[in-house]
């Protein structure tokens, strides 16, 4: 999509989404030079963010509770195992494999990922404990083959201890400080 269609839809919605938003954006890195025509759909655009006939709609920052609830599961029955046989799993085949059978509890604010996380100690808890042991169960069945399949994001070494601190600033948002770069 050009520049002058993003601007003429954001001017007949009257918003500006995040997907409109990263065309423009992409559009603009790529682009050794925009012609007369795309700086003046930009500058239009700008003086309708301007005056507010076109709103930016803001990224929104959620996390789905659930996520973080299978991983806590997964990574205490996994050390059980781990530290009573010498078998290795991996925590991140048994969290998807879980995850896939479970609702999705999504939240946005603070209040609405505790509600989600009481909401499914409540009504979820059972469900939980049952996805992840039919996902351990499928896991250790499984012969070990492709040893050379390649885990999505691994590359450092570093991603439990980024999983970690992600659960802290959530159960403990002040526990660690974080760094200005």
């Amino acid at each position: 999509m050009s520049i002058q269609k993003i601007v003429e839809q954001a001017l007949q919605d009257g918003y500006l989404t995040p997907a409109m938003e990263a065309e423009v954006g992409r559009i603009c890195d790529t682009a050794s030079e925009l012609s007369i025509e795309e700086y003046m759909a930009l500058d239009r655009l700008m003086g309708a963010l301007l005056t507010g006939e076109v709103v930016a709609v803001p990224r929104k920052q959620f996390i789905n509770v659930m996520e973080e609830l299978v991983l806590t599961e997964a990574i205490a029955r996994v050390a059980e195992i781990e530290a009573s046989s010498d078998r290795i799993l991996d925590v991140g085949d048994i969290a998807a494999y879980a995850l896939n059978r479970l609702p999705p509890l999504y939240a946005t604010t603070e209040e609405g990922a505790t509600y989600q996380r009481q909401r499914a100690k409540e009504e979820l808890h059972e469900l939980i404990t049952k996805q992840v042991s039919e996902a351990l169960a499928r896991n250790m069945d499984r012969p070990h083959f492709f040893p050379e399949r390649q885990a999505l994001g691994k590359s450092t070494g570093n991603e439990v201890l980024n999983q970690v601190s992600s659960l802290l600033q959530v159960y403990a948002p002040n526990f660690e400080q974080k760094t200005q770069p």
